[in-house]
């Protein structure tokens, strides 16, 4: 009975489209794509939240050092950090957001030609990541565990964050990566990787100069 008046009213319209050709059928409205992607906007959604995070461990390890005992820091018979060592592996880190850049530039031309640069900045990450395990192996070693004063709790927060960031950054380009191997990476996805990537590299200059500094 439902088929039959739906079937009815379909008829009736058309009838009376055909009597009067002045009326026309409004054609169904397309949807409009979103200016930016679903995936991108919460990534930036998200990088916004985290910018406020690290911004308020640095606004506390500037007050805690500010009112170090006599104005040392790091205390005495504390080991210093390797200075020289983590500004390589900040070149390197730096690079690879470069790299990342021209892939996406590549990437606007044909898909396959961002691959080569994309696994540059890839590697130059893990290279990043490695170098800094390596970094907290040794300092431990030299006296310097998290909970030896307020600067080793503050160094292992600070850049123990940073580094889980950059590990989730280098999964999520790895998973881009894929995709473009299997040629259905689309727009969407490589913006939200790069976006993250960004944030990892474009933050680490500031840690550096107040942590290492």
């Amino acid at each position: 009975l439902g088929a039959k008046r739906r079937c009815r009213a379909s008829l009736m319209r058309v009838a009376v489209t055909a009597e009067n050709p002045m009326i026309k059928e409004i054609p169904p409205q397309s949807k409009s794509k979103p200016a930016i992607p679903n995936g991108l906007l919460g990534m930036i959604i998200f990088i916004l939240t985290e910018i406020m995070f690290f911004a308020g461990l640095v606004s506390a390890h500037i007050i805690v050092k500010s009112n170090a005992a006599g104005g040392i820091w790091p205390p005495i018979g504390q080991p210093r950090l390797p200075l020289e060592q983590t500004l390589f592996n900040s070149v390197a880190l730096i690079l690879s957001g470069l790299f990342l850049w021209v892939a996406n530039r590549k990437f606007k031309q044909a898909h396959q030609k961002a691959l080569r640069p994309m696994l540059v900045s890839l590697a130059l990450g893990v290279f990043f990541v490695v170098a800094q395990g390596f970094e907290w192996v040794a300092l431990i070693a030299q006296g310097l565990p998290l909970t030896s004063s307020a600067h080793g709790a503050f160094f292992y927060l600070i850049i123990g964050i940073h580094g889980l960031h950059a590990l989730c950054a280098i999964l999520i380009l790895g998973y881009a990566m894929v995709k473009l191997l299997k040629n259905n990476l689309d727009h969407s996805t490589f913006w939200t990787a790069q976006a993250f990537w960004y944030f990892v590299v474009g933050v680490w200059p500031i840690l550096y100069i107040q942590v290492y500094l």
